[in-house]
């Protein structure tokens, strides 16, 4: 397997976690259809999305692969007027990571972060591992605590 910064990162701290690799469709980078490949219930994996508010700063928003993120919601969470999603494009030179393979753990810069409120309902959360087909299996307590991210109410 190959050895990510976030896996690094986590075991630099001392964290526990676990990995799954599963084999990546390029046609469907869904989080659903990662979760019926694990066969894994969908509300305990977590997609990471990235946003820029009004003033241009980003935020990180972790949330359930099943669910739509909330723009207003967010805004509200991270106590700015509005955020929008960043374009695609601009995803690898800000955090290091690719569409799919985005992970809240080991971005190039520490951004705000917000795992949606959800998550403290399971006892593990799946989130990518820093590599499309690598997803980290761990508290979200800890992921929290690492990442220094709040829960919030984030999904439509």
């Amino acid at each position: 397997m190959t050895k990510t910064n976030a896996l690094r990162l986590l075991e630099n701290a001392k964290i526990y976690f676990e990995t799954v690799e599963y084999s990546v469709d390029e046609s469907d980078l869904s989080g659903t259809h990662i979760a019926e490949l694990l066969g894994e219930d969908p509300d305990c994996i977590f997609k990471t999305l990235v946003c820029v508010d009004d003033k241009g700063s980003h935020h990180v928003f972790c949330i359930p692969v099943a669910y739509e993120l909330d723009l207003k919601k967010c805004a509200v969470a991270a106590g700015v007027k509005r955020v929008e999603m960043i374009p695609v494009k601009e995803l690898l030179p800000l955090t290091g990571y690719i569409r799919g393979g985005c992970s809240p753990v080991g971005m190039k810069k520490k951004f705000p972060t917000y795992i949606d409120e959800t998550a403290t309902l399971c006892d593990k959360i799946y989130v990518s591992g820093g590599m499309r087909g690598l997803q980290m299996i761990l508290s979200p307590m800890e992921l929290a605590g690492f990442v220094g991210a709040k829960f919030s109410d984030l999904i439509k």
